[in-house]
């Protein structure tokens, strides 16, 4: 059976915004990738939905959040993109962050996460510094609600700080990207892989 990844576009823009995402952008590019590897690819762009403020699993009526939980359980890999505002992740990523804190007291009778043997990777675009540390921020905080972080679990492209020139506005795909988009995509599916095969120990206490 094919691996199953949900990326969340952490773009600030809906999808009725008439400006194109570069993040929807490197993306796609990832998900064609992770074809290679038999892995399907679900995206969900969170502007579109209603995702309320909060730490639990779910915030009461109208909160679009329980539906995308249990896709991002369903998935063996969970990818995460996200533009870089004001040297940070985008807002967007960082309530779905916190809306998955909720994992932290989501535990099975051996104390494991509902996100245990789950992937995580991160896909970062931006027009200034911030890369690296907007993907350790992602990083951490996917790993303490459980997530397996897969070496070269990240790929970008920054511009010309302060340029006028996007990720969707590049005609060819670097080769610098390219390389790490096949890096992410080939070691998220053979971590995905193995995990699905075999469970993380739990506490036997």
């Amino acid at each position: 059976m094919p691996l199953k990844a949900l990326a969340l576009n952490c773009t600030l823009k809906s999808s009725a915004a008439t400006e194109a995402s570069s993040t929807d952008k490197l993306l796609s590019l990832i998900a064609a990738e992770f074809e290679k590897h038999r892995v399907d690819t679900e995206t969900i762009r969170l502007a579109d939905h209603n995702v309320k403020p909060g730490v639990t699993s779910d915030e009461g009526e109208g909160d679009d959040w329980p539906d995308i939980r249990k896709k991002i359980l369903d998935a063996n890999i969970l990818l995460i993109g996200t533009p870089i505002w004001l040297g940070q992740p985008s807002s967007v990523c960082k309530r779905a962050l916190e809306r998955m804190d909720a994992f932290l007291d989501e535990t099975d009778e051996k104390g494991r996460m509902v996100s245990y043997g789950k992937i995580a990777v991160v896909a970062v675009v931006g027009n200034e510094d911030g890369a690296h540390h907007v993907s350790a921020e992602v990083f951490q905080a996917l790993n303490d609600v459980g997530f397996t972080i897969p070496a070269n679990a990240v790929a970008y492209w920054v511009g010309e700080a302060m340029g006028s020139t996007n990720f969707v506005d590049l005609r060819k795909t670097p080769e610098p990207v390219k390389t790490m988009i096949a890096m992410l995509a080939r070691n998220a599916s053979h971590v995905a892989t193995l995990l699905k095969n075999s469970a993380y120990p739990g506490d036997e206490n």
